[in-house]
């Protein structure tokens, strides 16, 4: 039985859940979030980003990384869109249940923060979101 990493579940959840989320959508095409190095080519992007699994004895914490860029002299959009993502990520499991995903089951998600950076040449806004699961092997 091949291994796999819970971070692959985990991005393909979160993807899964920005795609269906029509506040998102109506500011970032579904074709701009990606998974792909270095400043997007289109714009307005997600990027999915940095990755983190910390394995215990029986689950782990997968923490992901998106990143958010518009075209834009402020950050207005930036924040828009990270307000949605946010949203879109919300997930209570003893609300909801549990997100079962292909070799991981998803016991909690969500983001644990947001930061804003501007370009320093004023071209381009910048939101970072971190997110956080908890992820047990099926």
């Amino acid at each position: 039985m091949p291994a796999f990493e819970p971070s692959y579940d985990l991005q393909k959840a979160i993807r899964s859940r920005l795609l269906a989320s029509e506040e998102l959508t109506a500011l970032v095409p579904p074709d701009n979030i990606l998974d792909t190095n270095g400043r997007p080519e289109r714009m307005p992007a997600v990027i999915f980003g940095e990755g983190q699994t910390v394995y215990r004895r029986f689950d782990s914490t997968t923490h992901a990384t998106l990143h958010v860029w518009f075209q834009e002299p402020g950050l207005t959009q930036a924040k828009a869109a990270v307000s949605a993502i946010v949203q879109a990520l919300r997930v209570d499991a003893q609300i909801s249940g549990a997100l079962i995903l292909d070799n991981f089951v998803c016991h909690d998600l969500m983001v644990t923060q947001t930061r804003f950076v501007r370009d320093p040449h004023g071209s381009f806004s910048h939101g970072i979101v971190t997110v956080a699961g908890i992820m047990k092997a099926k």
